[in-house]
């Protein structure tokens, strides 16, 4: 029985309505399910993971809700690995790789079953079947996932009395779970390392989301650029709004906050208040990318000029940080160490910094220093996949210390953000942000930009914006 409310309207569920509320109700079990597709490359990814732990009880739990306020929840979004390795989004779910004694592993999911209409389970309590929504029966999440399936109430107790296997657990997505098994911290950080390492280098499948997510994304800065003269009259609430209606047309959601950043607020990295005003004469920065149904996320920024053209400051601005993508851009190939976009958009941008007066000389020096991170703040670029900033537990000597691969997904994202505050250049430059980001698949031959759709340059992002804006 769900926790009764403390200032509920009814007091209690009478015997009758009980009753009544058990009887009547059709048999609803699905019969014309199909294999997800997802489900073969899952296994594959099992399989891949299981070579990694022979003789070791894996855990890798879905997550659970969380509260918002009250009885009032956040929209639930699964963890990533869990995702990658079975292709399920449910919540209160676990996968368990159990090993068996030639060293591979038997896979089987937790699975929060069905109401029963047997009691009152099915229609109390804010996440009941008939508040939230039906759930798969543990017989069509097997046909689905192509996994077996079992109830997770049991879950704790199953695996605290597990023997025989030392067990690991990703920690911080289910605490109940996480009680219920006696693993190693640093143990069970290889686990997380590993399933970060395991996404670096995305299959066919992946990259066709990727693809989806960047359209969806495309059409969505379009859906901006026509929207524009509302956002005048507005704010930067309304290119947030515009934006993340086309997401969830297309897709899941927005994949993070976006960042509708007008005037100023656009030397901050992450503006996701999007409260400001939207003037003539200002940039816009737009960053902000379509999360799919599967979960994977396009991640892309452009610096509009509100007005439709750059001032002449803005352009030298902005030429550079363009001049700047394009070096890390051709550094993004098969073979090359993955710094190496970094450090040619960076050493481009203190070149320019240096020739402009603002960190001293030479640039070179400048650059070994670090002098030119006061404008530029971040690093180039990152992976990209289900999470914006994917991978981000791989081990170092995997991800920023490897070299990049055929099928890695990454940003190229350079920026020059002059606070409004900052004495050391002159006024006018103060309250210019300009960041410009695109999302990079690494090909045999080099790597082809998925986010191309969307122009880049100064004189191609004006005339785009001469042919949408509204």
């Amino acid at each position: 029985m769900a926790k009764r409310r403390k200032n509920g309207l009814y007091s209690g569920i009478s015997e009758e309505l009980s009753a009544l509320m058990r009887t009547g109700w059709a048999d609803t079990e699905r019969h014309d399910l199909r294999l997800g597709e997802q489900s073969p490359h899952a296994a594959r990814r099992r399989a891949a993971l299981s070579e990694r732990f022979p003789g070791e009880r894996l855990v890798i739990p879905s997550g659970n809700l969380k509260v918002r306020s009250n009885d009032d929840t956040y929209p639930f979004r699964p963890y990533s690995g869990y995702v990658h390795m079975t292709g399920d989004q449910a919540r209160d779910g676990a996968l368990v790789l159990e090993p068996r004694a030639d060293g591979g592993h038997d896979a089987y999911c937790y699975q929060l079953p069905r109401d029963s209409r047997d009691n009152d389970e099915f229609w109390t309590g804010a996440t009941a079947e008939l508040w939230m929504g039906r759930r798969r029966s543990l017989a069509e999440s097997e046909f689905v996932l192509g996994l077996s399936c079992r109830d997770v109430r049991t879950a704790a107790d199953d695996l605290a009395s597990s023997t025989g296997a030392p067990t690991r657990i990703v920690r911080g997505v289910d605490p109940s779970l996480e009680a219920a098994v006696t693993t190693d911290g640093e143990r069970d950080a290889e686990l997380e390392e590993a399933l970060s390492d395991l996404r670096l280098v995305k299959d066919d499948w992946e990259i066709t989301e990727l693809r989806k997510a960047v359209d969806s994304t495309v059409r969505g800065f379009t859906d901006v650029i026509g929207e524009l003269s509302r956002a005048i009259a507005s704010s930067e609430r309304w290119i947030e709004g515009t934006f993340f209606r086309r997401a969830r047309l297309e897709g899941n959601s927005v994949g993070y906050g976006s960042i509708c950043a007008s005037g100023e607020h656009a030397t901050i990295m992450h503006w996701t208040d999007n409260d400001g005003p939207v003037r003539p004469g200002d940039l816009l920065l737009l960053d902000a990318g379509v999360e799919t149904h599967t979960l994977y996320t396009a991640d892309v920024t452009r610096t509009l000029p509100v007005s439709g053209t750059f001032t002449p400051l803005q352009r030298k601005i902005y030429d550079a940080v363009y001049e700047a993508q394009e070096a890390g851009m051709a550094a993004v190939k098969p073979g090359a160490a993955y710094r190496d976009f970094h450090e040619a958009s960076q050493r481009h941008l203190a070149e320019r910094l240096v020739e402009w007066g603002f960190i001293e000389g030479p640039a070179d020096r400048a650059y070994e220093l670090g002098l030119q991170r006061r404008f530029t703040m971040a690093g180039t670029g990152h992976m990209l996949g289900l999470d914006v900033h994917d991978c981000a537990q791989a081990r170092h000597e995997e991800y920023v210390g490897g070299v990049l691969e055929p099928g890695m997904v990454l940003t190229v994202e350079p920026g020059l953000y002059f606070q409004p505050d900052d004495l050391t250049v002159p006024e006018e430059w103060r309250g210019i942000g300009v960041r410009i980001e695109d999302d990079l698949l690494v090909t045999e031959g080099g790597h082809e930009n998925l986010s191309g759709g969307l122009p880049r340059s100064a004189d191609d992002i004006e005339a785009w914006m001469a042919r949408f804006a509204g």
